[in-house]
């Protein structure tokens, strides 16, 4: 890493503790959250430092989705059949790099999960929506958020959808429900939540474990000595120079999902102690083409006027496509009949066309390509089958009625959105890990910056961050509690 890693502090040039409690929480976002909680449930004295001055981190610009399955209340509620088998074989197959023992505790936990969340004190509506959308227009509590019933995951595991919302209408802000009522339980736990103040440094004894952390606020520093410390800190969108070094293909679009404290800290923490890093250069980053959701019965094409990509895909999974394609180069093509212009444009209406030959020289393809893949096109779709990249028969209809449309969907184009997505390499428990796989003692990560199922665009479902971060956040608080 390039970035400047913080100083380690050893144990012994300490001349006096602030503090002393079993367990330290580096954050208070979902993941830090629901560390804290379920270490105090377990019996320890826990501490929660929070740099902001209220908490939630980037959890409080969620909408609200957890991925969650196996049978929950919504989903039995609703009709909808799901096992904790199918949803483990679903997320390995659409995983870059599976750690079986997450997914395995992940989902067979999930029903376990879900009934522990509503017990801080809300509830999932029991309802489903069944639209293509970024998110539920109103407060259904349950929809497709994934992949599941796109090709070849759809023959790999049987479809279910596994995004649940908390009631809270709207794209953005949705999850700050739960993080009061996490802020609430702490508060009847006995725990505080120090605010304004960060970690700075990780503070090791002789052996290499650590024991507890260098801390500053705005106007005093001091060290706190615990027996684990937990880093729930975030991600890195908002450090520039891990950016560039990582995830160059987040420094070229004009937006970042994240806040303020989503520098890395928490990682470079880890790394300053010998951590491993995992899936750094895999980012999160879409510009959905969708709603309105007859859009997805055009054709996505690159700049040879070729299709690459099942259009019915998760929007961060065609959008995955998209960065690997010469350029960053895509279009989304549709005639007259499938025209519908976004209410919030994040792909660029370029213009119409009174025939396919006309676009296609002015968006500068090869001459036959794009009549030649539109043609294809509309041949599979009148039969309702697409050998070439299986698109669902759902989102199949000829393109063939002029004039056609394109909108731009090239990264620099659209308005492309994400954040990242690598981390501190984990156990299951959340314990941090060398390289080479070997625990550092005392510590331990969750969240953000941590890796686990999240771990690419083309794999991600929506609900996957809050579900791994609440979820491995539990355990993390749980083992550290149980480890002191």
């Amino acid at each position: 890493m390039r970035a400047e890693l913080p100083e380690v502090v050893t144990a012994s040039s300490v001349e006096s503790w602030t503090d002393e409690v079993d367990v330290l929480v580096i954050g208070c976002g979902i993941a830090g959250g629901c560390a804290a909680v379920e270490a105090a449930t377990h019996g320890a004295s826990v501490l929660v430092l929070e740099r902001a001055a209220v908490a939630g981190g980037t959890t409080s610009l969620a909408g609200g989705h957890f991925y969650l399955g196996g049978g929950t209340a919504v989903q039995k509620a609703t009709g909808q059949e799901d096992s904790a088998e199918e949803m483990e074989k679903y997320i390995t197959a659409v995983s870059r790099d599976p750690e079986p023992d997450k997914i395995h505790a992940y989902c067979q936990d999930s029903v376990e999960h879900f009934d522990w969340l509503e017990s801080l004190g809300f509830e999932f509506e029991r309802t489903f929506f069944s639209g293509k959308a970024v998110i539920q227009p109103e407060t259904q509590g349950l929809m497709y958020t994934g992949n599941e019933k796109v090709w070849p995951f759809c023959e790999m595991a049987k479809p279910a959808p596994r995004g649940h919302k908390v009631p809270v209408p709207g794209d953005t802000g949705g999850a700050n429900l739960v993080i009061e009522l996490l802020v609430k339980r702490l508060a009847d736990l006995g725990v505080e939540i120090r605010y304004e103040t960060g970690a700075r440094n990780l503070v090791v004894d002789g052996a290499g474990a650590v024991v507890g952390v260098a801390w500053k606020s705005l106007s005093d520093t001091g060290f706190i000595r615990a027996r684990s410390v937990i880093v729930a800190a975030g991600g890195f969108v908002m450090n520039p120079e891990m950016v560039d070094e990582f995830v160059p293909a987040l420094a070229e679009k004009p937006y970042t999902l994240g806040n303020t404290f989503d520098d890395g800290l928490g990682i470079r923490l880890g790394a300053s102690v010998g951590a491993g890093l995992k899936h750094m250069g895999e980012p999160f980053v879409t510009a959905p083409a969708y709603p309105p959701s007859i859009l997805i019965t055009g054709m996505i094409v690159n700049k040879n006027g070729e299709r690459f990509v099942a259009e019915d895909s998760y929007h961060s999974r065609t959008s995955g496509f998209i960065l690997d394609q010469p350029d960053a180069k895509a279009w989304l093509i549709v005639d007259e009949a499938h025209m519908e212009r976004p209410k919030m444009p994040l792909i660029k209406f370029v213009d119409g066309w009174e025939t396919v030959e006309e676009m296609e020289s002015d968006l500068g393809m090869p001459q036959g390509a794009l009549v030649a893949t539109v043609k294809r096109y509309n041949e599979f779709a009148a039969t309702g089958e697409d050998p070439d990249f299986h698109k669902s028969a759902e989102w199949l209809a000829p393109q063939d009625t002029g004039p056609w449309a394109a909108f731009n969907m090239s990264l620099g184009e659209a308005l492309y959105a994400g954040f990242t997505m690598g981390g501190l390499a984990t156990s299951v428990d959340g314990e941090v890990l060398t390289g080479d796989g070997d625990r550092i003692p005392g510590l331990y990560a969750a969240g953000a910056g941590a890796a686990n199922i999240a771990q690419d665009a083309k794999g991600y479902a929506s609900g996957t961050q809050l579900g791994e971060g609440s979820y491995f956040g539990r355990r993390a608080g749980r083992h550290a509690a149980e480890s002191r």
